[in-house]
Formats: structure tokens, sequence, C-alpha cells
């Protein structure tokens, strides 16, 4: 067999290299039962390789592309539009003409094929590059092929196909065209199948667009479809399209495209029998390859032909079930202000510090709340719980609620006996409210937790090998029964939590005031996490006086910093502060819920751009100065209110019950923060040790780098430092899923058909335009929008609204220069709309796509107390 041009029927699996995707997937098409596919060959990438690699000028012209990044739009254009003229003019070897000429003489020369390209990076489960190359229709004639082959291999070099390889990681020179030769075959209908919806990601539902003629005038979006959805062999949905134009081949080549009768215009394109021998080709189809396909076919006659199949690469994984039934699944990430992918070390940590109920999924884990759903008690307890924080989450459960039998309903009674602990809240049975609260109850619990902490960090020196992750497990399930679990701790956060709630619905029912309580909050004692940003402008506060160290900052690169500064004038002082900082922060950092992120301390430079903006945006002692006045305007705010009560009737009474819930609120509100990063502080110390250990491993020669042991669950790495054996292929396998799972986005709540439910906000008369979110820090603000993705790209000045996806605590010290937040993630009680009440920055939380809808630099107005934006 010739490497230069294979058959459909004589490829394998392993030809990836030389058929490229689409050739590879046309080839294992062919051999399905029952499934038609126009025969044909592939020319693979040896016959490209000949062509084009031997020539310096490409060599050259290829090596300048590589230098480029993909914002340089410019020189990509000047340099592919080089490339491709190259490639036209190069000329094909007489081997490679031969090796064409031979299959088609085989297929018959006489007949029409369509040309289509298929490189090496294509159809892949994580990159489709779909429409990416080029694809010629109707060509007659062995000249016109190679004439098109010649074009095939120049669409390599595309603006849009250079841009999409630098986006997704590809090296150019290593990107290589094979071009599929396929008898043509021309139909009176053609389309796409999805064997998964790609509106909703229902792997249930399948989805066909059909038109008539060629597939071109669907794909190039010269005329709408018909729609059809079909569930278990049953239409369920038909949207019959006005098709004004279709495609067709001419007999002596090319295509034209022409009108269609108007008594045929709004003529269903398939009958509703096809319709359904098409759904069954597409399950047929998905079975073979194992996951959701993306199809397309032709009808000729009554015969449909699969002229391409590719994977879904879109579609977000469904978590894992063991068993059949319906499963409804809720985003832990969406709760914890952490919608990234974490790796294999950071879910299994996570996992072994919860009792609630999870599954994995794309590298997010997700907590399944069908057995809550399925009793009357457990379903309105989630709704109201979720729908106060979530209202995108709690109207996403009420649809799934209002489908009858998709979760069966179980009796309360019934439910205790069936499920057993699996099913229990993570609350402790025993907590309670604290009506009248002993004033030292958090600091009380404050002191416990940095004596576990002390007792930790010395036990830990001394542990290695399987000892350590025996005392790691005994640590966390103490952490779990005795710490997170703390009956005491629990009903200091829910007193806290109620008595914010009481204040809003009292103020808004006796004086018209809504959410009274964000102001009530502000620089309450006891809140490590806002205490954090303010901490951090005391240390700009220590560098301030000195201008050889601010100079030294500004140009700093590598985490060797800290050792050099004592080289300069305040050098010494600046040290001290900064690790003073890190002695009680340093464990934290972006994402912080994942053990395997690099934490500030392990890489202090982190801090360098925020030490630097507070040097820059505030005057010295502004963050006492920040603290004393949100002290003294919630000071102001409860004198105003019980003033105004007092004047009600019956008002002295409302207003002792209302200092009563104010002082519940500044008292405790505070701890809120406090049990999280109690076990962030233990995180820290379980991951150095972890690292230890990973040091041996790597002087074992058992991994290449300590970070490998990341891409390994906690098991796994336990009996890898028992066993000292690993089959290093894991670890690049995983590495390869991190990344695709890093290019995803999680839904709020996916049931077990993977059908992504998004929700909707329920709101009426606002601003035309206005972008909904869910108000969580009253006020109205004004100022220029900063669309920040990560923190280290975080150039903030004061005044400026950060619109982000998520923050997590390790956003606070850049709060302090800001005037308002805007996040896609969030809810009442999650850690941004917790820290902008305290700081007193209106804030909107939950709004969906925001860093796609504002753009950076915009004015933007943002109303903290309706929840909205408006860009102005």
């Amino acid at each position: 067999m010739s490497s230069l041009a294979i058959g459909f029927q004589e490829m394998d699996g392993t030809q990836l290299q030389l058929v490229g995707g689409k050739g590879l997937h046309l080839g294992r098409l062919s051999k399905i039962d029952g499934i038609h596919v126009p025969e044909g060959f592939c020319l693979t990438t040896e016959g490209y390789r000949k062509a084009i690699e031997p020539n310096e000028t490409y060599r050259g012209l290829l090596d300048r592309l590589t230098m480029l990044k993909a914002e340089d739009r410019e020189q990509i254009g000047e340099i592919s539009r080089k490339i491709r003229h190259f490639i036209r003019e190069a000329g094909i070897p007489s081997e490679v003409r031969e090796a064409v000429a031979r299959h088609l003489s085989l297929l018959g020369e006489e007949h029409a094929y369509a040309v289509r390209s298929s490189a090496t990076a294509e159809d892949l489960p994580h990159a489709s590059f779909a429409g990416q190359q080029d694809t010629y229709l109707n060509i007659i004639g062995l000249e016109a092929i190679l004439q098109h082959i010649s074009r095939c291999w120049a669409s390599l070099f595309t603006d849009r196909a250079v841009i999409y390889r630098m986006q997704n990681g590809f090296d150019h020179s290593q990107v290589y065209l094979s071009v599929i030769v396929q008898r043509m075959v021309f139909p009176q209908a053609s389309g796409i199948l999805f064997t998964a919806d790609p509106i909703t990601s229902n792997r249930k539902l399948l989805s066909i667009d059909a038109g008539f003629g060629l597939g071109e005038a669907l794909v190039s979006g010269l005329v709408s479809a018909d729609y059809y959805k079909v569930r278990d062999e049953q239409i369920v949905e038909k949207r019959i399209a006005a098709k004004t134009l279709a495609v067709y081949g001419r007999e002596e080549g090319g295509t034209d495209t022409v009108p269609i009768p108007p008594y045929q215009q709004k003529t269903q394109t398939l009958t509703d029998d096809q319709i359904i021998q098409l759904a069954r080709i597409g399950r047929r189809i998905e079975a073979y390859f194992g996951c959701p396909q993306d199809i397309e076919w032709c009808l000729v006659e009554d015969t449909f032909y699969v002229v391409q199949s590719r994977p879904i690469t879109t579609l977000f994984p469904i978590p894992e079930a063991n068993d059949q039934e319906n499963h409804v699944y809720v985003s832990v990430g969406h709760q914890q202000m952490m919608t990234d992918a974490m790796k294999p070390l950071g879910l299994s940590f996570y996992l072994l510090l919860t009792p609630a109920p999870m599954r994995k999924a794309g590298g997010r884990l997700f907590v399944d709340v069908s057995p809550m759903l399925a009793s009357p008690s457990g379903r309105d307890t989630l709704i109201n719980v979720l729908g106060k924080s979530d209202p995108l989450i709690k109207d996403a459960l009420t649809t799934v609620i209002e489908r009858e039998n998709f979760i069966k309903p179980i009796p309360d009674d019934k439910k205790e006996q069936s499920n057993g602990k699996s099913n229990q809240s993570p609350a402790p049975a025993n907590f309670q409210t604290l009506n009248d609260y002993d004033p030292t109850v958090v600091s009380d619990l404050i002191k416990q937790s940095e004596l576990s902490i002390e007792e930790l960090k010395h036990k830990i020196q001394t542990k290695s090998g399987a000892d350590l992750f025996d005392f790691i497990l005994e640590d966390i399930q103490e952490l779990r029964e005795r710490k997170l679990a703390d009956p005491k701790s629990f009903g200091v956060i829910m007193t806290a939590m109620n008595a914010s709630s009481w204040i809003n619905e009292k103020m808004m029912e006796w004086l018209g005031e809504k959410n009274a309580a964000d102001t009530l909050s502000q620089s309450v004692p006891n809140n490590i996490t806002s205490e954090m940003g303010l901490a951090l402008m005391d240390v700009a506060d220590v560098i301030r006086p000195y201008p050889e160290v601010i100079a030294y900052l500004q140009q700093v690169k590598d985490d060797r910093f800290l050792d050099e500064l004592v080289n300069f004038n305040g050098g010494q002082e600046t040290k001290d502060a900064i690790c003073h900082f890190l002695n009680k922060y340093g464990m934290r950092c972006a994402g912080e819920i994942d053990i395997t992120r690099t934490r500030w301390s392990e890489k202090p430079i982190a801090l360098v751009p925020m030490i630097l903006g507070n040097i820059k945006n505030f005057e010295p002692n502004a963050g006492k100065r920040r603290f004393e006045q949100g002290r003294q305007e919630a000071l102001k705010k409860e004198q105003e209110l019980l003033e105004r009560l007092r004047q009600l009737p019956d008002g002295e009474l409302k207003a002792k019950e209302t200092k009563r819930m104010i002082d519940l609120v500044r008292n405790l509100i505070g701890y809120r923060e406090y049990p999280k990063y109690g076990y962030i502080n233990r995180y820290f110390h379980y991951k150095q040790a972890l690292l230890r250990e990973a040091e041996h491993l790597v002087q074992a020669g058992v991994i290449q780098e300590k970070e490998d042991i990341f891409y390994l669950s906690f098991e796994e790495l336990h009996e890898v430092v028992r066993t000292h054996k690993l089959d290093e292929r894991i670890i690049s396998k995983r590495k390869d899923e991190y990344k695709r799972y890093e290019k995803l986005t999680p839904p709020r709540v996916i049931t077990s058909d993977g059908e992504i439910l998004a929700g909707k906000y329920k709101r009426e008369n606002l601003p035309e335009g206005a972008i909904i979110g869910l108000p969580v820090s009253s006020g109205v603000i004004e100022g220029r929008a900063r669309v920040i993705l990560n923190m280290e790209e975080a150039d903030l000045e004061e005044g400026d609204i950060l619109v982000t996806p998520f923050t997590d605590p390790s956003w606070t010290p850049l709060f302090v220069s800001l005037k308002g937040l805007v996040t896609e993630v969030g809810g009442l009680m999650t850690h941004g709309a917790v820290i902008a009440r305290e700081y007193g920055l209106p804030a909107v939380v939950g709004v969906e796509e925001a860093t796609r809808l504002i753009q950076d630099g915009q004015r933007i107005r943002v109303n903290g107390t309706e929840g909205y934006i408006e860009i102005l």
C-alpha cells in the first residue's frame, strides 16, 4: 500500500498523522455496517511534505509565523498570504500525481469529486477546527483535482486557521494536511445532524438541520434550514423554514445557487419516516465512536449517505452516576466562587472534606441534589436556601421540578429509610441560633482554630511516607467532624445570616428601606478576609517613604526579590512587612479551594502589583481611615433606623428588637469568613508536606517534576509513595484532560441527560438595555469598567469598577481600590458579596456573560440595590 494515497477501506485507526482527523473518521465510518459513505481516498500528509517541506523559503516564512502571537493580526495576514502563494505555485511532485491518478482510475476519472482538506489537528475530541480549511465540490478530471489539492494545502494557512492554532496551542510546523478525494453524490436534500442538542447539551435530544440540494447552502448560512428534534425515536419538535435557495452541482463541474419554486419553499425537506431513519443512523454512529457526534449527511433517492462525522467538542461532560436513574447536579464552583477547572489532587482533597454527595465532571465538582428534590420537605429547603443565594439556580431547579416524573417523588418518611446518610445536609443537626450571644464566642472560636493550626504545623513536620497520608486523613476527618461541622461555629454564622435577613425584611416592611443590612455590615470586627485587604494597605504604608525600594519593586521579575531587598535603604523594613503579611495570609491565592494552586508564600511576587497599586492610589493610613469611615457609616445608619422606628406604633418594641438584631450582625457576621480561612491554612501545611514527598519521588525517578503529583488523586499518590511505581502515561493523559477542561464553562445546573439548565431572572420595569444580575451590596455608582479575567493582570485605579468571572478571598486586596463590583458568579453570601458589603461597594453578581457584554474601559452604572448594570 502506497503511503501517498490510501483508500477509505484500507485505513486503520492509527493513521491520524497520515490522513488527518476528517480522513480518519471517514475511514472508520466506511466500516460501520449499514452506513453508506461515498467511496474515495486520502492523499496523505506525505504528499504535502514532499511538495512543500524541502523548500527553504517555506521554512523561513514558517519560522517568522511561529514568532507571532494571535494579536499580531496584520503580520499574520501578510506572512500567511505569502505562504499560501508559495504553496499554490510550488507544483505537485510527479510521484504524488501518479498516486492520485492511480486511485482515480480505480474509482473512475470521469466522475465528479469533492476535494476536501483534512488536517492532523482537526476533528479531535478537544478541538474541532471545524470550517478552518477549504472544501471544493463537483471537481471533474485529474488536472482540476490536482489544482484543487494545491488549494487545499494552501488553506492550512488561511488567517483564521493560523489564529485558531495559536489560540489552541498547536505548533504550525507540527500540523500537516491530507486531502480527501471523494465521489460526489448529488442529493435532493442534505444537512447536519447533532446526536446531542447543541443548544441545551441534552444527550437524549437529537437535532437535525435539513435543506434542499447540497449542504453548502446550510453551512455557508445562505439559507435557513428545517429544524427537527428527536427523542427516543419520537419527533418532539419541528420547525419548517422558508427555503428560497439551494446549491446544486453542474454537469460540467462546479456548483450553482438556484431559486426554489414558491410551491416547494415551505415544504418539509424530510418526511417523518426519513427523520426517524436518519436519527437511528445518528445513534448508530454515536455508539460506534463512543461520544456525541456532529454528522454531515446527504439524501440521494431513498438512501442516506454520511460524508462526515466529528465529535462535538463543546459539550460539558456529564457527572458520573452509578445507576440509570435521572439525576440533577448543582455546581459547587458557583457556590464557592471558583469555576475554574481543578487538578485531580485538588478535586480529591475537596471530596475528602465534604459529606455532601459529590460527583466530578470536566475538572469540576457537582452536588447530586436528586435525593433532596425527590422529597417535598427536601425540595422546599433546597429551593429556599439556594434560591436566596442564587436565583438562577433556583429557577433552573424549579424548571426540573415542574417536569413531571423527571425526579420520582418519595414521601419524606420513606426517603429517610432509602437514602440513609448520603442525603444528609452538610449542616450539623444540633446547631443552635444564638438568641443571646456571648460576646466572647467569636474570639473563642478563632483562638481554638489558631491553636489547632499551630498543633498541626508542628506535628506534620515529623510525618513522612505512609504515616503522612494516615495523618492527613485523620486530620481531615477531625476537621470535618469537629471544626467545619462545629454546632457553635455554624450557629454563629446562621445567626448572623438570619439576623441580616430579618433586618432587610423588617426595615422594608416597617420603613420601606431596601437592603438596610448592607450598610450595617460595614467594617465589622473579626472578618479575616476584609482585614487582609487593609493589612496590605499597611504594608504599602511601610514602603511608601522609600523611593529606592519602590523603584526596585516596579521592575522585579522573580520571587527572589525578597532576599535582594536588604540591599536598599528601607529594604529590611519592607521585607519584614511583607513577611509579616505572608505569615498570616501567605496560604491564600486565587482559586484557593484547589490545593494545587500556587500560594502567595510560594510566589510572593504576586503581591507586588497590589502593593504598588496601594502606594499609587492611597495616602498614608488610608486603611485605618477606611475602616473607621465604614464603622461610622454603620453606626449612623443604626441610629437613623432606630430613631425612625421609635416614631412608629409599637416603636419602642420594634427599635429594641431591631437593636438586638443589629448587634448580632455587627458582632457575629465577620466570623462568616473564618472557617474557610482555617481549612485553607491547613491545606497549605498538607501541601508543603506532600511536596516534600514529591521531591523524593523525583529523586527516585518515579516522576519528572514535583508538580506532577497534582495530576494524581490523594489515594493514587498514597499508592505511588508506597510502591514507587507509576505509569508515566497517566500524568501526560491527565495534563491533556486538564488543558481541555480549562476551556470549558461549567453550568450552574446540569442533568444526567447532559442538559444544561441556565435559569432566568424574573424581573420587570428595568431600564432598556440593562444587564441583569443579583443585587448583593446596595448603592448606585458610575465609573470605568475594568474587565479582568485573572488577578495577576489587575491594573486598577481608585474608582474603577471590577468586572470579572468570579472573585474569591484572594481578590480582597484589590477591593480597597474599587468603587463597585460585577461578577458572573456569586450569591448573597459568597465571599465577594460579603466583602463588598463590608467595604461599602455597590455590587451585582451572577451576571451571565458579564465579561463579554461589558467592554474594558467602558463607563458603566452599577445599581447594587436593584441588581442591574447600564452601559453609559
